[in-house]
């Protein structure tokens, strides 16, 4: 498991699909995921510490997982299947046992940016759908100019089935322009 930071939340220009930019910590190696606008905008909310009259979804959710006297460890985007990405909240109850409760990406990180729990992603995720920036260009390295998608060398290589269904991901990063991504948007 490698953890991960929530970098930014994007806007994808061809679709004006949202996008959660995860930063794997310590590297230059990012995660985007396709997240829904109500969900972008609850990790958005939280993250730029905005009040919000009445509380919304996740701050409905974290009051329950109190109320039941659990508590939030963390969040683990654990698979990514036919360009739909998995993920796991895990709470400890108050009687010391550890729960895993399937989740949507997107909830598990409104979830956490409340909490501040930390983020995990299983490492066969960040080598399927991973992509490194050059630091000088601000641009994902390409690791294949013939298909122009971006994918890491590690000890399982993407083969062409799995690259076809990751198209949606392959057509996002090729408009990606992360430069300044070291500077914190306020």
């Amino acid at each position: 498991m490698l953890e991960m930071a929530i970098d930014s939340i994007r806007v994808s220009l061809m679709n004006y699909q949202r996008v959660v930019i995860l930063k794997e910590k310590d590297t230059e190696r990012y995660l985007p995921i396709w997240i829904g606008p109500a969900e972008a905008d609850s990790i958005a909310v939280k993250l730029q510490d905005v009040d919000v009259p009445r509380p919304l979804t996740h701050d409905l959710l974290y009051a329950v997982v109190q109320a039941l006297g659990a508590e939030v460890l963390h969040v683990l985007i654990s698979d990514l299947e036919n360009d739909t990405f998995y993920a796991k909240i895990v709470l400890q109850t108050s009687g010391n046992e550890s729960i895993a409760v399937d989740a949507r990406p997107s909830d598990a990180i409104a979830l956490a940016v409340r909490v501040q729990a930390p983020i995990y992603v299983n490492d066969s995720v960040v080598e399927k759908a991973g992509i490194t920036m050059d630091k000088e260009t601000g641009k994902p390295i390409l690791s294949d100019e013939r298909d122009g998608f971006v994918r890491n060398q590690g000890p399982s290589p993407v083969g062409e089935e799995e690259l076809e269904r990751l198209s949606a991901f392959r057509d996002f990063v090729e408009e990606l322009n992360l430069g300044g991504l070291d500077k914190k948007e306020s």
